[in-house]
């Protein structure tokens, strides 16, 4: 039977990941539960890997363990649901940033599907970190979800813009010429389960019922792009529509994991290895509202 983490192991992440964290994210309290989500990725990532009588957690009960189990945040427990629907209201407002990756017949895009099984298919994107720059931010957030690294062919210049809900920007930059035999890989755990190249047609027409909430809305202002470059497809919706041409699988893939020794980017912003061991409760007070 799975077992909750210890005081010890909880303290150990509090410390590391919220006490010793950046102090500009600790100025306030959505900015404090960026960190206790950096905690909670690397309890499911790294912990709950190496130690599978450990029990994963969402991430929900794990902010409510590490509340609890801090003095300092013990208080705010009872505001959980409250805290929680502040933070994931905010994260909804951050600005994202990514790529539409076009292979070099300009016939086919690069997607990628999250980890969990509702989740659809989109281009490689992600939430731009504190005073990020967008194209900083997409060249990031691509090499994290596809191991690929765009930032030579990216052109600043050159991008679609949306908001969604009247509240979400999403900036996506066009990168052209890709090769269709790029060796494409996530260099994070348990983000990306699939990468795929998609036809575009395809996709215009809806193939085979696919999931395209974040990538339909791109895809009008995509073609009259690529109509005043001259890049159009020369495929045509009469042809037999073939299916998404997989590159990369977390279920083929799973096996050689064990083997590989490639090194992998965290989810996490925050490296523990790295951080002070001295806990200092005071840095944190601030951004709970705590005088010291």
């Amino acid at each position: 039977m799975s077992r909750l983490p210890s005081k010890k192991l909880l303290d150990d992440l509090y410390s590391r990941f919220v006490l010793n964290g950046p102090e500009e994210e600790k100025q306030s309290l959505n900015g404090l539960m960026f960190l206790v989500e950096s905690a909670h990725w690397y309890y499911e990532d790294d912990v709950v890997e190496n130690d599978q009588t450990l029990k994963s957690l969402s991430f929900r009960e794990f902010t409510c363990l590490l509340f609890n189990n801090s003095d300092v945040l013990r208080p705010y427990a009872a505001n959980m649901d409250k805290i929680l629907r502040d933070f994931f209201a905010y994260k909804s407002r951050v600005p994202v940033a990514g790529a539409i990756i076009l292979d070099e017949t300009y016939e086919r895009c690069l997607l990628v599907k999250g980890w969990k099984r509702s989740s659809r298919w989109s281009f490689p994107r992600g939430k731009k970190n504190t005073n990020e720059e967008d194209d900083v931010c997409a060249v990031r957030e691509v090499l994290e979800e596809t191991g690929f690294d765009v930032s030579k062919m990216l052109k600043k210049e050159e991008y679609i813009e949306f908001t969604f809900e009247g509240k979400k920007r999403v900036r996506l930059y066009i990168v052209v010429g890709v090769r269709d035999d790029t060796v494409f890989a996530p260099l994070t755990k348990k983000e990306i389960s699939q990468i795929a190249w998609h036809r575009l047609d395809g996709l215009e027409s809806g193939f085979a019922g696919l999931k395209l909430f974040m990538v339909a809305p791109f895809l009008a202002s995509l073609k009259s792009w690529m109509s005043s470059k001259h890049l159009m497809s020369p495929l045509s919706i009469d042809k037999p529509l073939k299916p998404p041409l997989c590159v990369w699988s977390a279920v083929t893939t799973k096996i050689k994991t064990t083997t590989t020794t490639k090194t992998e980017i965290r989810r996490y912003n925050v490296k523990p290895w790295k951080q002070s061991v001295k806990v200092n409760k005071s840095a944190i007070l601030p951004a709970l509202g705590i005088c010291s």
